[in-house]
């Protein structure tokens, strides 16, 4: 016997400043699987969307970065925590996004999750490896301690809707910057998930922005918005043309820039010299990610104070 119950089809809706809004264009787009059948509608964010989200990333900023590096560790566990707890329906979303089987779509989420907690552990050790104190000729000590560059504009993968997902996402919010995230094109919806996830844990709204719709047009204003600090260009991918343009919109108020780390090869048949290396259009997100992002959106802050040494001598007060 049939219940007679209707579908009750879930609402994607973007994240910003904490809260769940529509896109203010009212735009949605139809999100298919691999073989072209409609999974969902997704908010097709605007300029001023994009806008909203650098604002929020902002206000964030100060209470995030000032947070102690001990606390921010415990926040990111407890995201993992709250991952762990939903892995199934990740797991259903990055089957259909990626064209995968539920095993594999299994072992790529569970890898995601582990990366979190991976990440989270980093927070109060990273300054243990690019900071320090500095031999100098001088009765001074000399301290250089890493500091967040403060809003990210992050490109997310375009294929790897989750793995990839995380892994350029944590590492920014890990060493305390605040992001704004421009989700998969194609693959959006464990994004929009994961903005789910974010607001029922401990995270601070606005810490973590995650916008849905066309990558080069939500790209280009925020590359060119000049309260954002630097931007991660993984999820231009083999769009080259897309990154140059990026990058010299950054330059206007010297953002930081991270480039897409892509893999080079050049076919057997091609002739020397006669074009260049093949990209492959994302790196290999389950290798050794190293510490690379983490480093990359970090200033470094030098401070000077006198030992108390007097003259030649070395007398001392």
């Amino acid at each position: 016997m049939s219940d007679g119950r209707l579908s009750v089809f879930k609402t994607y809706k973007l994240y910003v400043g904490g809260k769940f809004p529509r896109s203010e264009s009212g735009r949605v787009y139809e999100v298919t699987d691999s073989k072209g059948r409609w999974l969902a509608n997704a908010p097709q964010s605007s300029r001023k969307d994009a806008r909203d989200a650098v604002v929020a990333a902002r206000k964030a900023f100060g209470g995030w970065s000032g947070a102690t590096a001990y606390n921010r560790g415990q926040v990111l566990y407890r995201v993992a925590e709250m991952l762990e707890g939903r892995r199934e329906q990740f797991v259903r979303e990055v089957a259909d996004a990626e064209g995968l089987s539920k095993s594999k779509a299994a072992a790529v989420v569970d890898a995601a999750i582990d990366r979190w907690v991976w990440y989270a552990g980093w927070t109060d050790k990273i300054g243990q490896i690019v900071g320090g104190a500095n031999p100098v000729a001088g009765p001074y000590f000399n301290l250089s301690t890493p500091e967040p560059t403060g809003v990210v504009t992050v490109l997310a993968p375009q294929k790897s809707s989750f793995l990839g997902l995380v892994s350029v996402i944590a590492p920014v919010i890990a060493t305390g910057n605040t992001a704004v995230v421009i989700a998969s094109a194609d693959a959006p919806l464990p994004a929009l998930s994961l903005g789910e996830v974010l607001a029922t844990s401990d995270l601070p709204g606005g810490v973590v922005n995650i916008l849905s719709g066309k990558t080069a047009e939500l790209a280009a204003p925020l590359a060119s918005h000049q309260d954002v600090n630097a931007i991660d260009l993984t999820g231009s991918g083999a769009h080259t043309e897309l990154a140059k343009e990026l990058e010299t919109a950054a330059a206007d108020n010297l953002k930081r820039v991270l480039r897409p780390l892509l893999s080079h090869h050049r076919p057997e048949k091609e002739a020397e010299g006669a074009a260049h290396p093949q990209a492959v259009d994302e790196e290999d997100w389950s290798a050794d990610p190293g510490t690379r992002r983490l480093t990359a959106f970090l200033e470094t802050k030098t401070v000077w104070h006198p030992t108390g040494a007097l003259g030649a001598s070395g007398s001392s007060y």
